[in-house]
């Protein structure tokens, strides 16, 4: 009788202790790598166990996903990066394309339709297609990160993805993406036959193969194979065929042969650079973010905010948390949508933004017991004009991927690879997609967003590193537009104020506020809109109803956004992978 009392009590205090998820944890004590697919996370870590380093298995997992995720992802797009080298200050690289130097506002402002598009009723730039492609800069920027951080050579980081270029099995999404892509894609000649060989879209997990960019990608090691000089000559010499070699003048050719505005001297004078992320602390955490070329800092003004509020004594995903929580992020993104952009075109009050007093100023505005309806940007500078207004839905984006790294010796690579997704231009026979990054620049005059040649567009790409008495504690990074520093800012609440693992923190149900002005296509301004997952309880949804928020109780698990994160503490890293978009991590 004791026994089966003892017994008892242990199921009892297990049960307590034991909450199930959807994707099991991953838990290890030496290193870790989180991404998209299988292959993403194979391709770094193989890297790892050649004796590679997070920033080696990092670029490794980037160039298979610009292979086996292209739906969301391809090699001609955009890649901001952070990385933080063990006993070294935090570095991040901004790999993002800027506008060529023939997109002006004026060629944007008397443009014909594109073909797909209706007249009266197209954004200011094409959200597709050939006229709405940045430079490529991802691939600058992962050579620049390898040659400073990492220790492999192109060759080595290069072989898991020419290995799949040459075929692997496609999942449900890239295929899907193909075949509802298949009549824009269906306009180029390259395009229909990198995509739709035989004519047709292939089923999942059909062998898709991709030759012609498997044969720019060995063209780039054979470059390497035969520069001279030590490994840092041997690195330029491979970016230098991309930028300004026979790659080069191939992919212009094509460009301007197809009406397209990137020219040789636009890919021979650009180049990815280093940058200092910005940071906030929160209870005792640093955050890191890149810059204000991206939407990062916003997620740091929203910690500001809510670093006034006991929200673990509120009650996690109570109507008061999320109410706080939503308010928050719609003040950081007022300022975000009025005084983020590219840092070398226009002065950004940085220092204003992200201080703790301008936030003791800003919570003020937040009302306890209603929504706002507004865009209420800080007024410490004089009045902008906005991007449109309208009251309609905000677009849906097919955008972007994560990588997350963490290796034995405590080096942490976080990213967010995005850009040249479906439906994309491929560049000739270089297998190499174009991006369409352009349109998230505006028309706006005045704006610090506004098209310019030569200017970076403010991408809402968001890695994120966490340190904890200035060693790593967290990285985490996710695709979703717009909506990635929400989901990023929700699971990292989760994590620091609720307690939750990982991957607790990503699978908890989460919102979705699209009370700002869309980075995308028409920059729509979507006034209290708030998405709430069903698993929301329904009493919470009412309440906010009644505060004022325009709820809308979408599916389960339906939030746009899936990030991956690696938490390093005590010795131990633990991941988690968001099933929403079939994450993937593994580690040891």
């Amino acid at each position: 009788m004791n026994k089966l009392l003892t017994l008892a009590a242990v199921g009892v205090t297990l049960s307590a202790q034991t909450r199930t998820t959807m994707f099991p944890p991953v838990r290890g004590t030496r290193e870790m790598v989180g991404a998209a697919n299988n292959f993403e996370v194979e391709a770094g870590f193989r890297m790892l166990t050649q004796g590679g380093n997070a920033i080696d298995a990092g670029v490794a997992s980037v160039l298979a996903a610009a292979v086996t995720e292209q739906a969301r992802f391809g090699i001609g797009g955009e890649i901001p990066i952070l990385i933080k080298m063990s006993g070294k200050p935090a570095v991040a690289i901004s790999g993002v394309g800027v506008a060529p130097g023939k997109a002006t506002v004026e060629f944007y402002r008397n443009r014909k339709p594109e073909p797909w598009e209706e007249p009266g009723h197209m954004p200011p730039i094409p959200s597709q297609g050939i006229l709405a492609t940045t430079l490529p800069g991802v691939f600058d920027g992962l050579i620049l990160a390898l040659s400073q951080f990492g220790s492999m050579s192109f060759a080595q980081v290069a072989a898991p993805a020419i290995e799949y270029a040459e075929g692997f099995p496609i999942g449900e999404e890239f295929a899907a993406f193909i075949r509802n892509s298949q009549k824009i894609l269906e306009l180029w000649p390259a395009s229909r036959s990198f995509f739709l060989p035989g004519g047709a879209p292939p089923a999942r997990g059909d062998i898709f193969r991709e030759p012609t960019l498997a044969k720019t990608l060995r063209e780039l090691v054979a470059t390497e194979k035969k520069a001279r000089g030590k490994r840092a000559a041997k690195l330029k010499a491979v970016r230098d065929l991309f930028y300004q070699g026979s790659l080069a003048k191939r992919i212009a050719a094509f460009s301007e042969s197809n009406g397209g505005l990137v020219s040789y001297d636009d890919l021979k004078n650009f180049h990815a650079e280093t940058d200092q992320p910005r940071t906030t602390t929160y209870r005792g955490y640093e955050i890191l973010k890149p810059g204000f070329w991206t939407q990062r800092p916003v997620m740091l003004e929203m910690l500001n905010l809510l670093e006034g509020y006991d929200l673990k004594a509120i009650g996690h995903n109570s109507p008061e948390h999320l109410h706080t929580v939503v308010e928050a992020a719609k003040l950081g993104f007022a300022d975000r949508d009025r005084y983020y952009g590219d840092p070398k075109f226009s002065t950004i009050p940085e220092q204003t933004l992200l201080s703790k007093d301008y936030a003791t100023l800003r919570r003020k505005q937040i009302d306890p017991q209603r929504a706002s309806m507004e865009s209420r940007p800080g007024s410490f500078a004089p009045p902008g004009n906005m991007p449109t207004s309208s009251a309609g839905e905000h677009g849906e984006v097919q955008d972007t991927t994560c990588v997350n790294v963490v290796d034995r010796k405590g080096n942490v690579f976080s990213a967010t690879p995005s850009g040249a997704w479906l439906p994309s231009v491929i560049a000739g026979d270089t297998g190499i997609p174009f991006g369409s990054r352009l349109h998230t620049l505006l028309l706006t005059p005045g704006h610090p967003n506004q098209l310019q040649p030569g200017k970076r567009p403010r991408v809402t790409l968001s890695p994120t590193i966490v340190l904890k008495d200035g060693q790593p504690f967290l990285a985490l990074s996710t695709p979703g537009g717009d909506n990635q520093d929400q989901a990023l800012l929700q699971v990292l609440l989760n994590i620091i104020d609720f307690g939750m693992s990982p991957q607790e923190a990503v699978e908890a149900p989460r919102f979705q506020s699209e009370h700002f002005y869309a980075s995308f296509a028409n920059h729509e301004f979507v006034p209290g809109k708030l998405n709430l997952e069903s698993r929301i309880p329904k009493a919470t949804a009412d309440r906010l109803g009644a505060m004022g928020h325009r709820v809308s109780v979408t599916g389960e698990w339906s939030n746009s956004s899936a990030p991956t994160v690696i938490q390093i503490s005590n010795g131990t890293l633990q991941g988690g992978a968001d099933p929403r978009r079939s994450r993937f991590i593994f580690g040891r």
